[in-house]
């Protein structure tokens, strides 16, 4: 079964533009916070917010792409563009972290005076409260969706709002107690915290390009095969899925009787095919090998009648990611 035609993914590409929108205005009022304060912290919040603006360029680009329709050139479609996003973004975030601790670690050695520190927590203070909006937006929309850019996008920018909480709270203790050293101490561990973030989007990058497992997507076909299990489906193997941008690739084999016809085989695989496609959506792109069964398929068949049997039936296939994914009976 192929996959639906993909039409332009229009709240998802709204989304990305409304992104990058909110994150060029902010990075302006967080600017203007280090303008007014010469605060590193919030030089390292700002800074982070430069990243946000690259990612969500990106993030217009890649969930564009991702939308265009399989041709010839890309005949599973153009999904993977977005792991390039993701990827880009967390090598992007790592770059900052490293300016960032570059830039702090002079602060603690040597602390200055933090000028007008009250205008700038009041406009870091209202920069955090529209990221926090825009964030849980973006991760919405893209699970929503299945849209890797915007999730990591979505993450990115609310990892920005915990930064900027920190900050907020760092430089409130700075104006209580006088110690300008914690202003560079905690623009170092926003340095830390996002470098995790980046190494975290790059891991999910790679994985992606690797067509790495995924545990929770095989086993939820699992579920949902075994609830919808027809008798003729004596055992399925070989089973494999992966994402790519919105759409997913599933393939396995279904072992059935081998006194069928290859109508009523035909009949049968269009019945899983069908199950998978509503379960996964419009986008999803199935394909399912029919296998004759073997006389050590007997113990899970409980087809009936049956003149080939040589042994009864035992139990059910007890369909799993462990158990589906090799080669086993009726090879």
């Amino acid at each position: 079964m192929q996959p639906a035609s993909q039409t332009a993914a229009g709240p998802e590409i709204r989304a990305a533009r409304l992104s990058l929108t909110v994150a060029v205005g902010l990075l302006g009022i967080k600017m203007l916070a280090y303008v007014l304060t010469d605060s590193a912290a919030i030089l390292s919040d700002a800074l982070e917010s430069i990243i946000n603006v690259v990612a969500a360029a990106f993030a217009v680009f890649s969930v564009s792409v991702a939308a265009t329709p399989p041709d010839k050139r890309h005949p599973y479609g153009h999904g993977n563009v977005e792991y390039y996003a993701a990827g880009i973004e967390g090598l992007l975030i790592l770059l900052a972290s490293v300016a960032i601790v570059w830039e702090s670690w002079g602060k603690i050695l040597h602390p200055e005076p933090l000028p007008n520190l009250g205008a700038g927590l009041l406009l870091l203070l209202a920069a955090s409260g529209v990221n926090l909006w825009l964030g849980l937006l973006l991760l919405r929309q893209g699970r929503k969706s299945g849209s890797l850019t915007l999730e990591a996008d979505g993450r990115h920018v609310l990892t920005d709002v915990w930064t900027s909480g920190g900050v907020l709270i760092a430089l409130a203790l700075v104006m209580m107690t006088g110690w300008l050293w914690l202003d560079g101490a905690i623009a170092c561990l926003v340095g830390a915290n996002i470098a995790w973030t980046g190494v975290g989007l790059i891991r999910q990058s790679v994985a992606g390009f690797m067509n790495e497992s995924d545990p929770a997507l095989l086993s939820s076909l699992c579920d949902l095969l075994r609830e919808r299990r027809h008798p003729s489906w004596i055992d399925i193997h070989r089973l494999r899925a992966f994402k790519s941008g919105r759409a997913v690739h599933v393939d396995l084999h279904l072992i059935l009787p081998r006194d069928m016809t290859l109508a009523e085989a035909h009949e049968q695989v269009d019945a899983m095919e069908k199950i998978l496609a509503d379960h996964l959506g419009p986008e999803a792109d199935v394909m399912i090998h029919a296998d004759p069964c073997a006389d050590d398929c007997c113990p899970v068949c409980d087809a009936e009648p049956c003149d080939l049997r040589s042994r009864p039936a035992e139990d059910s296939p007890q369909w799993s990611p462990a158990t589906t994914g090799e080669p086993v009976r009726g090879d």
